[in-house]
């Protein structure tokens, strides 16, 4: 894949590129945390997670991903 195929998005402030088609959940995958775990805000608005693996990442998105942590 060349880098004019590829997405251009920021995650957590840093820039990345991606594979066009790739949804939410296969980034936060691709990223080393389970989607089940994360709260994910695509272009200041939250994305219900429910739809995590249908929605497809777009050239220009940008996200803020966390994730939680166990623990007392």
């Amino acid at each position: 894949m060349s880098l004019d195929e590829s997405l251009s998005i920021r995650v957590n402030g840093e820039h990345r590129r991606v594979a066009p088609g790739i949804s939410i959940a296969d980034l936060v995958r691709e990223l080393g945390f389970d989607p089940g775990r994360v709260g994910v805000e695509r272009n200041v608005e939250l994305v219900p997670k429910s739809t995590l693996a249908e929605i497809k990442v777009e050239d220009g998105d940008d996200f803020e991903i966390v994730h939680f942590v166990g623990g007392g």
